[in-house]
């Protein structure tokens, strides 16, 4: 997994090579691994490799090249969960497979309401749900990694025109978390560095931290085998 996440870069250069239905399944059942709170798994993948949504995606990005390009699209939903929600089915499965006690269970009920309720109230619904579809997301792109695909995860986009490509554009209830493109790179592009030394920090925010060996990580701590890289610009 370390030469996943180092290898890992967001590529916009992307191949029409097809991904196969195999690899597509691998890859979105590792994204929702993803733990979310209270394991209500409130947040879904839309899976977009039809060319007619495909090309309502691109217009919905603002005609970005990754979208264009790319043979598949994900689109990842969040689902705001509401108190009264019904997670019994979920329940079920974590006492069946010995996770959860059914005391556990019960109890967790009241509860989950409770902080749900909470959130309702102070209208965090929308970003506790973004926040889960955004852990799914980075599961997904490191899966992908390892499945020797590219991906590339992007803002700008207009959330309800990406809705209505998914069909969900009447769902207040749905919000969508991050929109990424994803196929065989046609390059792999430079590690740009990461300045980790200014952004690692010992319990107070700007205290930087110290290192077993005294010495900061600097711009990049560790890289793939150079043989799988070029200097050709990129994102991050």
């Amino acid at each position: 997994m370390p030469k996943a996440i180092l290898a890992r870069r967001s590529v916009r250069h992307l191949l029409p090579t097809p991904v196969g239905k195999d690899v597509l399944d691998r890859i979105t059942r590792l994204a929702m691994e993803a733990p979310s709170s209270w394991n209500h798994q409130s947040r879904s993948v839309v899976i977009v490799n039809d060319t007619d949504a495909r090309a309502a995606l691109v217009r919905a990005t603002g005609g970005q090249r990754a979208v264009a390009q790319a043979p598949v699209t994900l689109v990842f939903v969040g689902e705001l969960d509401h108190p009264e929600a019904d997670h019994s089915t979920m329940h079920e499965v974590a006492i069946d497979r010995g996770a959860w006690s059914a005391e556990y269970a019960e109890t967790s009920v009241f509860t989950a309401r409770t902080f749900q309720q909470g959130l309702k109230d102070k209208g965090l619904l929308r970003e506790y749900a973004v926040k889960d579809a955004m852990i799914a997301a980075s599961f997904c792109m490191l899966a992908a990694q390892s499945e020797g695909l590219a991906t590339a995860p992007m803002n700008g986009w207009e959330e309800q025109a990406v809705k209505q490509v998914i069909g969900i554009e009447d769902r207040d209830d749905l919000a969508i978390a991050l929109v990424m493109a994803l196929g065989y790179a046609d390059h792999v592009p430079a590690h740009p560095g990461r300045l980790s030394d200014k952004h690692i920090f010992d319990n107070n925010y700007g205290q930087s931290a110290a290192f077993p060996d005294n010495k900061q990580l600097g711009v990049v701590h560790g890289e793939p085998d150079s043989g799988s890289w070029n200097h050709r610009p990129s994102g991050g």
